[in-house]
Order: structure tokens, then C-alpha cells, then sequence
């Protein structure tokens, strides 16, 4: 099972670890587009901070993130599954996790980023501030810059199994899973159920989205779930308790649809 993570804006604090070595990270195929990425963003966060500020998106109270990106090649690292914060890693809680299901999840987390493309959890890399939905004036924006790159190594990288698909658009737009790969990729969204004058009514809502997600993801680590494909996907789901309603595609070359409905968030 390959589980698809939208980053976090928001990122912790470096530590004290060794700066970053590229060649480190997994994927290797993407070495070429992350290092056209990372020499980009640093120089025009050197160069200009207004200007940075003004492409990545950031408010004046982040003015210090484009300070931090300047220095990303000599910055300290920690692994990403530390570097990535808030609601969804939260509920994931991969630091508390056993033995057993930290080591699934090494093998089986991938996070996609707009600097990075894609990296496991245990990959180490500096914080950083850059979204997938940056417009860098070189490359251009990223989300449409990562799809070469991400379609050579991305197959692969899905293996045989199942491909359980959780990012957001913004980060879905980088790879979108094609053919064979498609037809095991279950693509996955949360509905908040409420009854409002007797009526059901249903919404996305950004918090349950996220904690949701999260806290799926920690539920099949832990049980050491291991679907073979989108079927697999909603009977593991449904037998930890999760209200799941599916839609098989209705033509080859078509990822599954899955609703998980939720009422309350603990």
C-alpha cells in the first residue's frame, strides 16, 4: 500500500540535525527537478525578499520564511514526518506509534511537497515554506512543473498495490495516476454528516478532512491493514469503524471514489 500526504504549510523548527543531502532523499529520479526547484527558491529569497514574499504567498508576519528559505543547502534537517505539522499529522501521531507500524509507515508514507515533489517520512529535509500552488518566475507553477518528473518515477514508486490517494487538489495536480495504476488508486475525501430540521445534510470541512485523514492512515498502520486494492481498502476501513460509501469507476483507467462520513471529531 502506498499512501499519497499533502505537507503542511505550517513546518517545525529545524533542530539541530546535519544540513541537507540531496542525494539521500527516495525517489532519486526526481534529483534533477528538486535541485532546479531548491536553487530557485533560495536565490530569490536571497535576492529579493519583498519580491518572495510577494511569489510564495506570505503575509508580512511571515516575512521570517523567506529568510529560512534562503538558507535551506546549509539549514539543519530533521525527517519529515517531525518537519510536517498540524491537523492531519496530528491525528497521524507517528511518533507514537509502535515499532511495527512506524516501520509500515516509512515504507508506505509518501509526502508530496512543492519544493521536494515527494519524500518519505523518514527522509531528512530543512523547513521550508513553499506550496504546491507557487508560481516560481523560472520554472513556472510548480504544480504543473512536477508532472513530468513525477510520471517517470511515480509508477513505480506505486508498485503492484494499492495507491490510497489523500492529498488536496493543489498536490493532486503534480501526478494523477493513469491506466493500470489508476484502476488500484482509491482517491478518498471526508463528509461531515449533520440533521438540520430532520434533513441529512453533508459538507467538507477543512478540520474533519484533515484529522480524519489522519487518524485513517494511524488506524491501518497500526492494524497492519494491508488491502490489495480499493475493495480490500473499504472492508479494512469499515471493519475499524469507519461509515465508508464507494464508487467503482464506470470505465478502465479510473481511480475509486471513496466518501468516509463522519459526524463528530474527538
Amino acid at each position: 500500500m502506498l499512501v499519497l500526504l499533502p505537507p503542511s504549510e505550517g513546518k517545525a523548527a529545524p533542530g539541530r540535525g546535519a544540513p541537507l543531502k540531496p542525494e539521500s532523499l527516495s525517489l532519486p529520479g526526481l534529483a534533477g527537478a528538486r535541485a532546479a526547484v531548491l536553487d530557485e527558491l533560495v536565490e530569490l529569497c536571497a535576492a529579493d525578499e519583498d519580491k518572495a514574499r510577494e511569489v510564495l504567498g506570505l503575509s508580512e508576519g511571515l516575512r521570517g520564511e523567506v529568510a529560512k528559505n534562503a538558507e535551506l543547502r546549509t539549514a539543519a534537517t530533521r525527517p519529515a514526518g517531525e518537519i510536517y505539522t498540524g491537523v492531519l499529522y496530528d491525528a497521524l501521531g507517528l511518533a507514537s506509534l509502535d515499532a511495527a507500524a512506524k516501520r509500515r509507515a516509512a515504507s508506505s508514507l509518501l509526502v508530496f511537497s512543492g519544493l521536494w515533489g515527494a519524500v518519505r517520512v523518514g527522509d531528512r529535509i530543512p523547513s521550508y515554506r513553499c506550496s504546491m500552488g507557487v508560481r516560481l518566475p523560472g520554472l513556472g507553477a510548480l504544480g504543473a512543473y512536477w508532472r513530468a518528473p513525477m510520471a517517470s518515477v511515480m509508477p513505480e514508486a506505486a508498485g503492484d498495490g494499492l495507491v490510497l490517494d489523500l492529498r488536496s487538489s493543489a498536490y493532486a495536480s503534480a501526478w494523477k495516476p493513469v491506466g493500470e495504476v489508476a484502476e488500484r488508486t482509491a482517491s478518498v475525501r471526508v463528509l461531515q454528516s449533520r440533521t438540520v430540521d430532520g434533513v441529512e445534510k453533508r459538507s467538507v470541512v477543512s478540520h474533519f478532512n484533515k484529522a480524519t485523514k489522519g487518524r485513517m492512515v494511524r488506524d491501518l498502520l497500526t492494524a497492519g491493514a494491508r488491502p490489495k486494492g480499493p475493495a480490500e481498502l473499504v472492508e479494512a476501513l469499515r471493519d475499524l469503524g469507519y461509515a465508508v460509501e464507494a464508487e467503482a469507476p464506470t470505465r478502465a483507467g479510473r481511480a475509486w471514489s471513496l466518501d468516509v462520513v463522519v459526524t463528530e471529531i474527538h
